[in-house]
């Protein structure tokens, strides 16, 4: 009778250890599974430089893209395509750069600061000359000229990309020595536009996207497609940035179609 008792503890003890081993091992592939969508779903933020131009439709797409893709945080860094270009040749913690001109991009891919494959050309743009929306002096680039008008607004041509264009222009049209004594540099593009909505200058010439979105400028003049070149706004992810994957998808999606209607919506040209 007791040795039946012992057989009987003994069974009970190794039914224990079993239980304990399945439960050790339910628990463990229960937290694997718990990890790997902690990880699939974890937290990103993408600091994104872009140029000033790109303000107002990077805000609006900045929102379709969080809204599918909860767990990214985007941070943007608005400004000259020059300025953003200097600060991640410094070691600004950058993932994506979006330029106004191929020129930046360029020398970052020269100097071996970008993910190659991922640079690809996002959009086109015009170049376009604006007034006070109730100004009458300016009606045209040969106006710029005139006595008339005392002070026209650039942006600066080292760092600015629209300053670039600007000169190409006036030197095509042959109008640069006359302008060069009446112009006024703003550090980007949105500081032009402010300088003619608040009237403290005649004129300005600024992208045709930025023009549209100001009710108080009038566009009297687009710039011969001839006079300078194509505006193109390329698109890369930083070779340093430490959310690569993330970075690439944000930039796979600013090619698609729900990016492409906000772009076209503030009067960029997509898929050039």
């Amino acid at each position: 009778m007791k040795k039946s008792k012992r057989m009987l503890f003994l069974i009970m003890s190794l039914c224990v250890v079993f239980l304990a081993v399945g439960c050790g091992s339910s628990s463990t592939s229960s937290n694997e599974q718990k990890d790997s969508s902690t990880s699939k779903d974890k937290a990103v933020t993408l600091t994104v430089s872009a140029a000033a131009s790109l303000k107002d439709s990077m805000n609006e797409i900045q929102k379709l893209y969080t809204k599918d893709h909860p767990n990214v945080t985007i941070k943007y860094n608005f400004g000259a395509s020059g300025s953003l270009q200097k600060q991640i040749e410094q070691g600004a913690p950058v993932d994506v750069f979006m330029s106004a001109a191929t020129k930046q991009m360029d020398e970052l891919k020269s100097k071996n600061l970008l993910i190659n494959d991922t640079v690809k050309n996002l959009l086109q743009n015009d170049v376009v000359l604006v007034v006070p929306k109730d100004s009458s002096n300016v009606k045209s680039f040969d106006d710029l000229a005139s006595d008339k008008v005392q002070k026209i607004a650039l942006g600066e041509v080292k760092s600015v990309p629209v300053g670039q264009y600007s000169q190409e222009v006036l030197t095509n049209l042959k109008l640069m020595d006359k302008v060069q004594p009446k112009a006024v540099y703003g550090k980007d593009v949105k500081e032009v536009l402010t300088w003619v909505e608040t009237k403290n200058v005649d004129a300005g010439i600024v992208y045709k996207t930025d023009a549209l979105v100001s009710k108080k400028v009038n566009i009297v003049a687009t710039a011969p497609k001839d006079s300078h070149k194509t505006v193109i706004y390329p698109a890369a992810v930083i070779k340093n940035s430490k959310n690569a994957d993330a970075a690439k998808e944000f930039l796979t999606f600013l090619s698609g179609d729900k990016a492409k209607t906000v772009f076209e919506k503030y009067g960029f040209k997509v898929g050039k």
